[in-house]
């Protein structure tokens, strides 16, 4: 089945807000084997929005439209849709008395604009909204289903993981099952080389690549008659990759992110962290801290933006900054080593380098980075070049700090006897 995707919103077109529930829905739709060949966006007027609905419907089964459900007369969509398929409106009393509970909790005034959202489609579902007044509609005719949703994604995003996503997946008549490949410190164009001969000749399942900041995902997808034969059919490949990819493989579990690997990490082997930063100004500890259960191993995060503060907190020597300069393979090298002594952290990771977009020269251009990991005393250090803007150079930056503090723990515990640290 075919899926189009209908973002409705004036403040959408200005660029006023950013449109993640088309990103939200067009991801949530390809797990469901969906088939989504257009997105749209209108604005809040009536002509433009029923003439969108409509060359939907002449090319797709499904249509989800997010946004236009409020009370305000220029909220247009469930009255365009339902205007469309040829629905006259009426009360429904069940969302008038949701709309009242919700004002009288808050203890605010009703205008009579908030019944507008208890009005809903003849012979529509009416889907419950238990974080907003608008509740959610579904009309299905001739093999059509326009599906209405608010706009907010705090109402979208639990109304369709709730009730959308199981309406859509009783209209498939087979199952899709997707699993998740995460991989940090191969890039994006060696790996489709790594895995050209399997895109070639896929089938079923198939090999979606997702280029991420740092990292590349590969999702592996099947289709079949039921959950447990397209788990069959998935098991085989992730083993191959698994075999092509090696340690680079982070997860194959989606919820879990390059920090949280780290984190876990550091967790299994009882490892404490400290960070030191200079370009990336805290973004590095940002990212491990968003991790929960992080407090067990997070030391002390630094930030030494200045050649003074590297030489008063971390001991860095005057005339090794003066020599080499800041952003070098000894300075990186020495800020994990000085972090290792202040902190007394089991492992520390330090970052060097030049954001921009002013400060580079032919020498040392801008997104050259240094960075150095140290991990039980064995320090390591890494040149990286990166491209783009300041704020680019930072997050790849990130990214790849957490890419090689694991590949450092790593290899720390390949080389050493089994049973204990060296220290």
């Amino acid at each position: 089945m075919t899926v189009e995707i209908i973002a409705v919103g004036t403040e959408i077109l200005l660029g006023n807000i950013v449109n993640t529930n088309a990103a939200y829905l067009a991801e949530k739709c390809a797990g469901l084997g969906l088939s989504c060949y257009h997105q749209d966006v209108v604005g809040d007027n009536e002509e433009r929005l029923s003439e969108t609905i409509k060359t939907a419907l002449g090319r797709a089964d499904i249509l989800l439209l997010s946004g236009g459900l409020g009370p305000t007369q220029d909220d247009l969509t469930k009255e365009v849709a339902a205007k469309v398929m040829g629905k006259p409106l009426y009360l429904h009393e069940a969302s008038r008395d949701v709309i009242k509970a919700f004002f009288e909790k808050r203890g605010l005034e009703i205008t009579d604009n908030n019944w507008k959202q208890a009005m809903v489609p003849e012979g529509c579902i009416v889907v419950d909204n238990p974080n907003g007044t608008a509740p959610g509609i579904i009309m299905a005719e001739n093999g059509k289903h326009v599906i209405l949703m608010p706009g907010p994604p705090n109402e979208l995003v639990p109304m369709f993981e709730t009730s959308i996503l199981p309406y859509l997946s009783k209209l498939q008549s087979c199952v899709i099952f997707s699993q998740t490949v995460k991989i940090c410190g191969v890039g994006e164009s060696k790996l489709e080389t790594m895995i050209r001969d399997l895109i070639e000749k896929q089938t079923n399942p198939t090999i979606a690549t997702y280029a991420k900041t740092g990292e590349v995902h590969l999702r592996v997808t099947a289709r079949a008659e039921d959950e447990k034969e397209a788990k069959k059919l998935v098991k085989p490949m992730v083993k191959e990759l698994k075999g092509r990819f090696g340690s680079s493989i982070y997860t194959t579990d989606d919820t879990v992110t390059l920090e949280k690997a780290v984190v876990d990490l550091l967790l299994a082997n009882h490892l404490t962290i400290c960070t030191v930063e200079s370009c990336t100004g805290g973004l590095l500890a940002a990212r491990l801290i968003n991790v929960p259960g992080v407090s067990e191993v997070f030391k002390a995060g630094y930030i030494t933006y200045s050649n003074k503060a590297k030489r008063r907190l971390l001991g860095v020597k005057k005339n090794l900054l003066l020599k080499h300069g800041a952003v070098s393979e000894q300075v990186a090298k020495e800020m994990a080593r000085g972090a290792a002594l202040a902190s007394k952290a089991d492992v520390t990771i330090s970052v060097t380098g030049i954001a921009g977009p002013g400060g580079g020269t032919e020498e040392k251009p801008v997104g050259l980075v240094y960075m150095g990991c140290s991990v039980c005393g064995r320090i390591t250090v890494k040149k990286c070049q990166f491209s783009g803007n300041r704020s680019k150079i930072r997050e790849n930056t990130v990214s790849a700090a957490l890419s090689l503090m694991r590949e450092c723990i790593l290899q720390y515990y390949s080389e050493v006897t089994f049973g204990g640290k060296e220290k």
